[in-house]
């Protein structure tokens, strides 16, 4: 019997009363000491997104979520500005908003959170600029102190304490090591404002090694070899997802711990940059690393289904599956609460999507990504899916987060 069937709060009740309503800065003065934004709404904002499963279905995966450990390997826990056209005032403020309802909502125990990824614009109009990277992540730490849902997560203790208090974990991360430059120290500093998942490289190549979106790969730099080492030694978990494929085949041979891919798909079923190789892939899970498939819109589409949607991302899932086993396959949906295609739109020379020029098979833009639309809804229906198509709790839990739990304990405590 659920605990809603005994009268009990379910997960979601519990988190919501820990919410308690509160909203992001709300301990400041809203058009005083800063400026407030129109944002989306973090609940059903694309209700043509949502699915609907059968009764059965969405029974066992409510039980399923109260037993066991839910991990989203990539999100960007970021609430956006209901109108595109002030994206980019909006970051300029540099106060990226959490969108604490929803997190309630999602039935996640421990988000990566990706934050603003290159879009920087708070003191400098270049991307992943270090002044705006630290101002970032302390800005959303200082938020996070004032209210009771969101519990910031840099151990397993830390994990442990958030699920037995009804909180939800958050691991800071950061997308990209381009912030460093050439001081290797800095990877120590963003250590200790809690970073504990780094990306190497972020589409454009840096001083560490290539990106997906250049024009050449010359795999990881010899400084790129010595971040490695020093990510090692720390206990970050290093990520992979953007890198060119020649850089990702370095790290995982010269890493002396799992090497990850928090958030991308099969470039066999989708010939997009974006996409991994099987040999990258299969290259990541020898090193007890993962992939975690992800949901953004227009990245994990597959010809079967050329508009994308919830059942051509889990084909991505199930071809990984495949080629690595159910002990190297996770949950890592990309998305946030807003207009995605539109910040895509907005900021798509930040993001290194001009530089993404691989000719794809015909395939239909969407404005959303059914069942995959945000947070809230994304690694909840994935989840769903899975009992749909017949898994079992046991293989259910390594892929919704037993997986992301081996490698951080491995990593962190190792």
């Amino acid at each position: 019997m659920s605990e809603a069937e005994n009268g009990l709060p379910t997960k979601t009740g519990r988190r919501l009363a820990r919410w308690r309503e509160y909203h992001a800065y709300q301990y400041l003065r809203a058009g005083e000491d800063y400026h407030a934004f129109d944002f989306v709404r973090q609940i059903g904002r694309e209700p043509a997104a949502a699915v609907e499963w059968p009764a059965a279905v969405e029974q066992r995966a409510r039980e399923f979520e109260e037993q066991h450990l839910v991990v989203s390997a990539h999100d960007h826990l970021s609430l956006r500005p209901t109108d595109p056209a002030h994206f980019a005032e909006y970051r300029r403020q540099g106060r990226e908003a959490t969108p604490y309802e929803g997190i309630a909502h999602s039935g996640v125990d421990l988000f990566f959170d990706g934050g603003p990824a290159a879009v920087s614009m708070i003191r400098s109009h270049t991307p992943w600029d270090w002044d705006d990277t630290i101002s970032d992540l302390a800005m959303r730490q200082s938020d996070w102190a004032h209210q009771g849902l969101v519990a910031p997560v840099r151990d397993l203790g830390d994990l442990d304490r958030a699920r037995a208090t009804d909180r939800v974990g958050v691991v800071l991360t950061l997308e990209a090591a381009t912030p460093i430059g050439t001081d290797l120290d800095r990877l120590d500093i963003l250590y200790g404002l809690g970073v504990r998942l780094l990306g190497l490289v972020y589409s454009e190549s840096n001083q560490l090694g290539s990106g997906l979106a250049d024009t050449g790969d010359g795999g990881l730099t010899l400084l790129g070899r010595r971040a490695l080492r020093r990510m090692n030694d720390l206990g970050i978990i290093v990520d992979v997802s953007h890198t060119g494929d020649q850089t990702a085949l370095d790290a995982a041979r010269r890493s002396s711990a799992p090497v990850v891919i928090t958030h991308a798909g099969a470039r066999s079923l989708w010939p997009s940059a974006r996409m991994k190789p099987d040999e990258v892939i299969k290259a990541c899970a020898d090193t007890g690393g993962y992939i975690g498939v992800e949901a953004a819109p227009h990245t994990t589409i597959t010809r079967g289904y050329p508009q994308h949607c919830l059942d051509s991302v889990m084909e991505h899932l199930e071809h990984c599956l495949d080629i690595v086993g159910i002990d190297h396959v996770a949950l890592g949906p990309d998305t946030n609460f807003g207009d995605h295609v539109a910040w895509h739109r907005v900021f798509g020379a930040l993001l290194g999507k001009d530089g993404q020029r691989r000719q794809l098979p015909p395939h239909q833009p969407v404005a959303h990504v059914r069942g995959c639309e945000n947070p809230a809804e994304s690694t909840r229906n994935m989840i769903r899916w899975l009992f749909e198509h017949g898994y079992s709790d046991q293989e259910i839990a390594k892929i919704a987060g037993g997986n992301v739990h081996r490698v951080a304990t491995q990593v962190w405590c190792g």
